[in-house]
């Protein structure tokens, strides 16, 4: 068994914010924290799956972000209650909110992640599909037999 057919961990993957199906592929185009807003591939480069299931599907991202949030806010407002000890309402409303904005565009991306990763059924991991396609030369991993790849659920 050499390197290239090793499997792919779960957790890097999930952390770098790669395609849950074959773990090499991006799921952003671009960084999380810059100057240009967040854009999402609408494939992935690799292997071809569509992130988009179907029109919406994102929508239940908002509810993870949601979750996210409401951890984030407990963590906080615990944290300034151990560290400072105030009962100042205004030390937790600035606190809360800066953490709120500048934690942001994590939520987005991975509630995103979350959502493709462990509340997508029927999208799993597919071993095969991590190796190098290009040197492969084995084309039939990601392509049937009419030429579409498989485990795209969406036609066009």
């Amino acid at each position: 068994m050499t390197s290239t057919d090793r499997p792919i961990a779960l957790w890097p993957a999930f952390l770098r914010a790669k395609c849950p199906r074959c773990r090499i592929g991006q799921v952003f185009a671009n960084s999380m924290y810059g100057l240009s807003r967040q854009k999402m591939n609408e494939t992935c480069p690799h292997c071809h799956l569509t992130f988009e299931i179907e029109p919406g599907y994102f929508y239940v991202a908002m509810f993870v972000s949601y979750a996210m949030n409401v951890a984030e806010f407990i963590s906080v407002a615990v944290a300034i209650s151990v560290l400072t000890g105030s009962n100042d309402p205004w030390l937790y409303t600035i606190i809360i909110l800066s953490v709120c904005v500048i934690l942001s565009p994590f939520n987005f991306r991975y509630s995103r992640v979350i959502l493709l990763y462990w509340l997508t059924p029927g999208l799993h991991y597919i071993p095969e599909l991590s190796r190098d396609l290009s040197t492969d030369g084995d084309k039939s991993l990601t392509s049937g037999k009419n030429g579409s790849a498989k485990g795209n659920t969406s036609e066009k």
